[in-house]
């Protein structure tokens, strides 16, 4: 179970509160003229709901509201939550006010409000009174970290501001910003139930297993030592050598292991400074580069290897099934010969129909030598199989060899490239090779905090054997089947809405696609997205039979989305800007079975399901004549903030 709003609070600066009721498991409508705070409610609800941006607009309200509040309920359970307006030109406040109260308390007085809960815990608060196991970790795109869903998450299945609750482009709350995107499409299948919690778990060991296998293979290649050397060292000994630190070997270093090019630049770095720069020799550079050359070539040519024999292996694969199936087939017959029967008894009986032949002839020799051949071939063609992997596996490895030495030898590129930079000003052979020596000394003492630190033990066959494991229990395709199958019933609950409200492509096939975010009908020419649908009404009919539809499966999965919808404004797509108050201009049946769909929705949700509606319209049929909870009218003069609160003249308010 999960909560609905029961009532939205302000407090004035001299602790006057005005509080607006809302019914739980029913339609509520507030309806007004333009600049009387009713775009406001909606923005009030997120602001108390722990977000982290102070969206509130208005003189009216920024002036004369110092604490928002709501009132949240579930079942006999009722929560409190306040958050003050934040000073002029500041952020949204990082604490606020929740409190547990007795069912139908009324707002408490200014006193007794203490903003002192930090906004993350009570961020978490508002999920467990949600019902949301924020404990979950679910993975999304564009995320380094699987994140907990939370209450904010919940919010973009169930707030439809003015300007997206007939936006062809966006379909969610929220989805204009690319963060949130991901999110949706991350949180989606959650809150649809397509998310199981264990396998959620095991997703995120799994991801913890790999991260925990790279760093104990990057650990690993640090501590190792009689391995090839980095091409950094390798570097730093042709510098050495260039400086006359060293003697050139006779056979070059590009064979020596790790250890013996750290015992050279050790020697390089005490040895005594040459008075002389050695006589010229070949550019290093030069060198480098020709080797380069030479792996590149080689990794092509390994490449190459390795698509042959894949393919080689594919068209044997082929063939041995063709040829297994083939094999079957003359067993059944009986044509293939009997390894249990001698050669003179299969001599004695015709290879098609098994009869005994005294006299057999040629030809019954040639046909079965023809099929004791087949199977010969069949056989041998089938063990040749483990060769053909064995070698692109041994391809592999000398592929995977290529590209450490290419990575080495760029290393010794970049390193030598910029040794020779910064020694490039250096005339004097003696500064020049103490500058060398400098950088080798530095390098060996980055070696020697590596050689001190704690010995890395290899654990990566029971990495390895765990991440397997995991691998196995959690298969490829269950979650991406609940999903479909979710997404399917929903986009059946959609349909049947959209011949409810006349839509157009009610006849198509109508699918949510929870990649996209956005509704897809199926037409005989294609399929048409909401954008291409066309249209204010089908836009904002499908905003609606989404999000009516979306909550249908929530109540009936149990999910922990919030039980309140909010819809600002869905008569825009009738109602010019400029109509005056509740004048019909265009098509005045079509809003009224919009609100019949509405009620009925909340009606077969038995009291499950709130839906709070912010309009200009107002229509005297039901079921919108017993939803109004109030009417903020200049003629009345009523208004979310009461007329005696406004002190100063203002002279620009944008609350609508």
């Amino acid at each position: 179970m999960t909560f609905q709003v029961s009532a939205i609070s302000i407090y004035s600066a001299d602790g006057r509160i005005r509080t607006v009721l809302f019914k739980a498991g029913q339609m509520n409508i507030i309806t007004g003229d333009s600049r009387r705070g009713k775009s406001a409610l909606l923005n009030i609800i997120d602001y108390c709901l722990a977000s982290d941006d102070y969206g509130i607009q208005g003189a009216t309200l920024r002036n004369f509201v110092r604490v928002f509040a709501i009132t949240l309920v579930k079942g006999d359970q009722q929560l409190f939550v306040a958050r003050p307006a934040p000073p002029a030109k500041a952020g949204a406040p990082t604490t606020m006010c929740v409190i547990s109260q007795a069912y139908g308390a009324e707002p408490p007085p200014p006193p007794e409000l203490t903003f002192a809960t930090p906004l993350d815990i009570s961020k978490a608060l508002l999920s467990d009174f949600a019902g949301i196991d924020h404990t979950l970790r679910i993975p999304a795109v564009r995320s380094a970290k699987p994140i907990p869903p939370s209450v904010r998450h919940a919010l973009f299945f169930c707030l439809q501001k003015q300007n997206e609750v007939a936006n062809p482009d966006l379909l969610f709350h929220g989805q204009s910003e690319d963060f949130h995107r991901a999110a949706i499409r991350a949180m989606l299948p959650y809150f649809l139930g397509a998310v199981d919690p264990e396998r959620a778990l095991r997703e995120h060991n799994l991801r913890l297993l790999r991260r925990q296998l790279a760093d104990m293979e990057n650990a690993l290649a640090a501590a190792r030592t009689m391995g090839p050397a980095s091409g950094q060292a390798r570097a730093l000994l042709t510098e050495a050598i260039e400086a006359g630190l060293l003697a050139p070997l006779p056979g070059g270093h590009a064979l020596l292991t790790a250890t013996q090019v750290l015992m050279g630049l050790r020697r390089a770095a005490v040895n005594a400074v040459p008075d002389a720069s050695p006589s010229g020799s070949e550019d290093p550079l030069t060198a480098l580069t020709e080797h380069r050359r030479g792996l590149r070539q080689a990794h092509g040519r390994a490449r190459a290897r390795i698509s042959n024999l894949k393919r080689i292996a594919q068209e044997n694969d082929e063939f041995l099934g063709q040829a297994t199936e083939q094999h079957a087939r003359l067993a059944t017959l009986g044509l293939l010969p009997d390894p249990r029967t001698t050669e003179e008894e299969q001599g004695g009986q015709c290879p098609m129909c098994g009869s005994s032949t005294p006299q057999p002839g040629q030809i019954f020799d040639l046909i079965q030598q023809d099929l004791a051949r087949l199977d010969s071939e069949m056989t041998t063609i089938g063990s040749s199989t483990p060769d053909i992997a064995a070698l692109i596996a041994a391809e592999q490895n000398t592929l995977q060899e290529l590209r450490a030495s290419l990575a080495r030898n760029q290393e010794e590129i970049d390193t030598l490239t910029a040794g020779q930079r910064f020694t490039a000003g250096q005339n004097d052979p003696l500064r020049r090779a103490a500058v060398v020596q400098g950088r080798i000394s530095l390098f060996l003492e980055t070696v020697a905090r590596h050689e001190q630190g704690p010995q890395v033990i290899d654990r990566r066959e029971d990495i390895v054997v765990k991440i397997t494991e995991l691998e196995e229990q959690l298969g490829t395709a269950v979650q991406d089947d609940r999903l479909s199958s979710s997404t399917s019933l929903v986009s059946a609950k959609i349909k049947d809405k959209a011949i409810r409200l006349d839509l157009e492509h009610r006849e198509s096939p109508i699918r949510l696609d929870p990649r996209a975010l956005t509704v897809v009908a199926d037409t005989t020419r294609g399929p048409l997205r909401l954008p291409e649908i066309g249209g204010g009404e089908n836009a904002m009919g499908y905003h609606v039979a989404t999000m009516l539809s979306l909550h249908e499966w929530f109540c009936e999965q149990g999910s922990p989305v919030p039980r309140f919808l909010i819809l600002d404004q869905p008569s825009q797509v009738y109602y010019p800007e400029d109509a005056n108050d509740g004048t019909p201009v265009t098509d005045r049946a079509a809003l009224l079975n919009l609100y019949k769909t509405i009620q009925r929705t909340i009606e077969a949700l038995q009291g499950e399901f709130q839906v709070i509606v912010m309009e200009h319209a107002d229509l005297d049929e039901e079921p919108f004549r017993s939803a109004v909870q109030a009417r903020w009218r200049r003629s009345n003069g009523d208004a979310l903030v009461p007329h005696d609160w406004i002190t100063d003249e203002i002279n620009e308010d944008v609350t609508s």
